[in-house]
């Protein structure tokens, strides 16, 4: 079984994992991304913002990158998001499960069904995330040592300017636990692929407004950032079956023709 993980700021690759770097082309586009080698074959890393870290949150090419673990036969994948901390109980350097989403987005690419040759499909988000992936990672999370809080709610903004303070106040009143640039279009994209996908947050700074500014936490980090990874791998290398109806989420009024 084919599985992959997707990464923003600050991983850019997986500590201990031979990666070799591998090309797929899409009809939306070409997607760089590594793939894993000897014991870690069928594991696919995916840096979201380029290898170099050069493309801007509105300006990533969610559709190709998605449509390039579908077409590497990807079943299940793990993305970690560095995120703004709107929810107290969240704080820097805490993690948070993801298991619900708001997109505040605009002008993204966000779906595959176009109309037309595209054809039209209305896919359910309810749950929005995997729930056997989730399961999967709170069971493992404490052999990892890590404290993963069991669900937030993730407000995706367009970027690459940080929010006003005004708009986080907004998302607060609206259950927004914390936010970020980039997890919208990946997880709607995985749905409609039919790909099982779980998010964990992992906070960097305090949202805006909160503190007097924005600070950007780095002490203690990579070592997180590490043993997430762990745990993803593991989890993801340990899923055989999926109690889920991931894979039947899409309600198809027009087949799509290409």
């Amino acid at each position: 079984m084919s599985i992959a993980i997707i990464a923003g700021t600050d991983i850019y690759d997986i500590p201990g994992v031979s990666l070799e770097p591998t090309t797929v082309e899409t009809r939306y586009g070409v997607v760089h991304l590594y793939a894993g080698a000897g014991e870690h074959e069928g594991l696919y890393f995916l840096p979201r913002h380029g290898p170099a870290h050069t493309v801007p949150p509105h300006r990533v090419n969610y559709r190709a990158n998605m449509k390039a673990l579908a077409q590497l036969d990807v079943v299940a994948a793990l993305a970690v998001y560095a995120v703004g901390s709107i929810n107290p109980d969240i704080p820097p350097g805490g993690l948070a499960l993801l298991d619900d989403m708001m997109d505040f987005t605009s002008g993204r690419e966000n779906t595959f069904f176009d109309g037309g040759a595209s054809g039209l499909v209305h896919t359910i988000m309810s749950p929005p995330y995997c729930p056997t992936l989730r399961q999967a990672l709170l069971q493992n999370a404490d052999s990892f040592a890590l404290s993963l809080r069991p669900t937030a709610t993730y407000v995706c903004t367009n970027g690459p300017r940080f929010e006003t303070p005004g708009e986080i106040r907004a998302y607060a009143r609206l259950g927004a636990d914390v936010v970020g640039m980039t997890g919208a279009q990946e997880m709607t994209l995985a749905r409609e692929l039919g790909i099982h996908f779980a998010g964990v947050a992992i906070s960097i700074n305090w949202a805006a407004g909160i503190e007097s500014t924005i600070h950007i936490i780095q002490e203690g980090m990579d070592e997180v950032r590490m043993r997430l990874l762990s745990l993803f791998i593991h989890t993801l290398r340990k899923m055989n079956t999926f109690d889920c109806l991931c894979e039947q989420s899409r309600l198809v009024t027009h087949p799509p023709e290409i």
